[in-house]
């Protein structure tokens, strides 16, 4: 295991290249399982996440390649099996094969997935799309059995609120279920958005993504296909309170200004300026950090995933801060670390109330998952003296060489042995 060692108070200044996001390539990948012909992924992550989907899918007896950015991967020797619990066990995202291998194979036995311990996420809503299109679902013995036997049907299918992950299992499925699919309260994310679009890259009629309601044409064989990866809005938006929180100056490449508007009024509320460039976005700060009011939301509102980093910035902000989680019910886990750091958080239920303090000092602190290892960095980057942290196998799932990203805009960061 590793740690990385923060000596704080640089200001960041330079370039960052945001990757493809993990949580768009992710699906993505699960959807090579739906045609026998290759599908080319490019601007791939190169992430734990990412490696170990791949995994996954050569136990499905999907191939892989990979050159510099860009993976194809070829299911025409696919085959229906149970995936090790081994593998399955290290993300939730694994729980996305289910709906391809319903739809192309009849059946699915995929475990009940693990990933981050940030609160309950229920699979209810995946296997309440699988059943509307047609399929049987039992659980047993720590796994979902999916049974369709005559093959998928289309049909209407209503989420209760949106789902990230249920639209994007409703949306691969419904690509090969007979006839025409409707998904109502559909999540508007630009990863589910992508997702249509790679899917339309092989060949599926796809209708709304990016709204409330999506269509779907549905029964037609899926053939081979190339897309590039969206750029990552939560690796944006990190980066972009980066250089908020040492009053900084970067410069993101490949970021979307149009994906992170709520993010980018928060910013501007606290003191922080955005604006747009010939190389997409520049994020500078050089006043006094403002506290100021967020409530985490679907899409577009501002994501839960960029909540911990958001609060960081707070810690170190004039006058007090309410911020308030909707999405996952224990996402504060992060909040004794900072308090570690000097940082004045009190917690009220869902909400967490953010005195600033002048500064932060360096401490030795814990990652609990993937958002909360990146919160401790940014923390780390505003401290003064050493600030070390353990556990960042969280944050090597999701953010591709971020200790190199920020040396290289003067960060003093060392990774080493626990």
């Amino acid at each position: 295991m590793e740690r990385l060692l923060i000596r704080g108070g640089h200001r960041l200044q330079g370039t960052v290249q945001i990757c493809g996001a993990k949580n768009a390539a992710l699906p993505q990948i699960a959807a090579s399982l739906l045609s026998a012909e290759p599908l080319t992924l490019t601007n791939m992550p190169d992430v734990v996440d990412v490696h170990t989907m791949v995994r996954l899918m050569t136990h499905y007896g999907v191939t892989s390649t990979r050159d510099s950015s860009s993976v194809t991967l070829k299911a025409d020797g696919a085959r229906n099996v149970e995936a090790p619990y081994d593998i399955v066990r290290r993300m939730r995202a694994t729980l996305l094969v289910l709906g391809p291998l319903v739809a192309r194979f009849g059946a699915a036995r995929v475990s009940l997935p693990g990933g981050c311990a940030i609160g309950a996420r229920p699979v209810d809503l995946h296997l309440k799309a699988l059943a509307v299109l047609g399929a049987t679902i039992d659980l047993d013995g720590g796994y979902i059995v999916a049974k369709a036997p005559n093959g998928l049907a289309g049909g209407r299918i209503v989420f209760g609120s949106p789902s990230i992950g249920a639209t994007q299992t409703a949306l691969m499925a419904a690509t090969l279920a007979k006839g025409e699919s409707e998904i109502m309260n559909a999540a508007r994310e630009p990863e589910v958005v992508d997702l249509a679009a790679c899917l339309a890259a092989m060949g599926a009629q796809i209708e709304g993504a990016g709204t409330h309601r999506i269509r779907v044409q549905g029964g037609q064989a899926l053939h081979a296909g190339r897309h590039e990866i969206v750029p990552d809005r939560i690796e944006a938006g990190t980066y972009a309170i980066a250089a908020a929180i040492t009053g900084g100056h970067l410069e993101l490449t490949g970021a979307r200004l149009e994906h992170l508007s709520a993010v980018g009024e928060a910013l501007e509320a606290a003191g922080v300026r955005l604006w747009p460039t010939d190389r997409w976005l520049m994020v500078a700060r050089d006043g006094a950090l403002r506290g100021i009011d967020i409530v985490t939301e679907p899409y577009p509102g501002f994501p839960t995933d960029l909540q911990a980093q958001f609060m960081a910035l707070m810690t170190i902000a004039d006058g007090a801060s309410m911020i308030r989680e909707t999405v996952f019910e224990n996402r504060f886990m992060h909040v004794p670390e900072l308090g570690r750091l000097g940082a004045n958080i009190t917690l009220q239920g869902t909400s967490a109330l953010v005195r600033g303090v002048k500064a932060l000092k360096g401490a030795p602190v814990m990652a609990t998952d993937l958002r909360a290892s990146v919160c401790l960095v940014l923390a780390g980057l505003a401290a003064g003296g050493e600030t070390a942290v353990s556990r960042i196998y969280h944050l090597d799932r999701g953010y591709e060489a971020l200790d190199r990203k920020l040396v290289r805009c003067g960060a003093d960061i060392r990774r080493v042995p626990e």
